[in-house]
């Protein structure tokens, strides 16, 4: 389901391209080895809600608002992980009414679509207060705990020094990772608000996505499929950023990929990744480089961080830990890939407030569509 909502935002957004580019940018979202890995081997299907989010953010980058508010909708109701992109939707929608003559009739209009599409998925719970209870619970399963396994975000990435499950309670645990989820993504949402923009969008549905994965509650490791999507989105502007949060986010599922016996698919994919990101390109679609892009394609920093990630490697699959730390060496590459995804969670949030605003004021005649 996810090719058609990649053609068209391919087609919206990245329109003055050439077809070559336009090509380039489409393997990217359709062949990301993350979700090839999940869907396909570890049959998690998340191709049908990160395909109506990614149509979401087509309907955005292209003004149909009333479309967006729908796609999104349903994306959140088949699966709640869509969540992740939330404050960047209901921050960047806002500051786009904000700018109209009638911010008011504007909001309701959106909340008016928004109630409708989220009544007609939830009808057949709503007869029985029991099944409609049930769903709910099923939406926050705090007896999980905090994180599921070996999870790539500050709870399990700092837990070799902080014992979060030991010190605190899941009630006190659940109130931290809220606080800490809105703080985190609060900057992009203040951005869009202010200066909503079709590239600040997608940025900041990044960057809240990283904010939910770094600190919400009871995250699992396929999460990182959240933010992978936007950042494959922005292929042709953010390639820097794709060719340092692909390969980790990748190499952060690793345990769970072993468990399921698919670490020749895993080195299969990335090595096919790396090939169509190296492709021979001469791209005409450019975009201004500053100071951030250049030091994330220093030489030296890449090849100390590949190097890094291959000790890891050999360690993790010839090398048996002490018995007392069996899953050292996991702790290792969720921390190693923590450190990464962190720094790429900074440079996102410090671009984005870089990006200008797009719209001025529109008069509220103007059809939201």
């Amino acid at each position: 389901m996810k090719m058609p909502e990649a053609l068209a935002f391919v087609s919206l957004y990245y329109k003055l391209a050439i077809f070559e580019e336009q090509a380039w940018a489409l393997s990217m979202i359709l062949l990301q080895p993350a979700l090839i890995l999940i869907d396909h081997g570890h049959f998690q299907f998340n191709c049908i809600s990160l395909g109506l989010a990614a149509g979401a953010a087509a309907a955005v980058v292209s003004r149909h608002e009333l479309v967006a508010c729908v796609l999104y909708s349903l994306s959140l109701n088949h699966k709640q992980m869509s969540a992740y992109y939330a404050p960047a939707f209901f921050a960047h929608l806002l500051g786009r009414c904000i700018q109209r003559r009638s911010p008011v009739f504007g909001v309701v209009k959106l909340g008016i679509m928004v109630l409708t599409t989220f009544t007609i998925c939830w009808w057949p719970f709503l007869s029985s207060r029991h099944s409609a209870l049930q769903v709910l619970n099923r939406l926050a399963p705090f007896e999980r705990g905090l994180y599921e396994d070996y999870v790539a975000n500050f709870w399990c990435g700092t837990s070799m020094l902080i014992k979060w499950k030991q010190l605190f309670s899941v009630p006190v645990l659940a109130r931290l990772a809220l606080g800490a989820t809105i703080t985190a993504a609060l900057p992009s949402m203040v951005q869009q608000i202010r200066a909503p923009s079709a590239r600040g969008f997608l940025l900041a549905m990044l960057n809240s996505s990283f904010a939910f994965y770094f600190f919400s509650f009871q995250v699992h490791e396929k999460s990182v499929l959240l933010p992978l999507l936007p950042a494959t989105l922005l292929a042709l502007e953010e390639p820097g950023l794709l060719q340092w949060l692909v390969p980790y986010a990748v190499v952060s599922m690793l345990p769970l990929l072993r468990r399921d016996d698919l670490v020749l698919p895993y080195f299969a994919l990335l090595a096919l990744f790396f090939l169509l990101l190296k492709c021979p390109r001469h791209f005409e679609y450019k975009i201004a480089e500053d100071k951030l892009i250049k030091i994330f394609r220093a030489p030296i920093l890449r090849n100390c961080s590949l190097a890094g990630a291959a000790i890891l490697h050999l360690l993790y699959f010839y090398v048996q830990p002490p018995p007392r730390y069996s899953f050292l060496f996991e702790a290792f590459i969720t921390s190693y890939c923590f450190a990464h995804f962190l720094v790429l969670f900074i440079y996102a949030n410090c671009k984005q407030w870089y990006v200008p605003g797009d719209g001025q004021w529109v008069s509220s005649s103007k059809k939201i569509n």
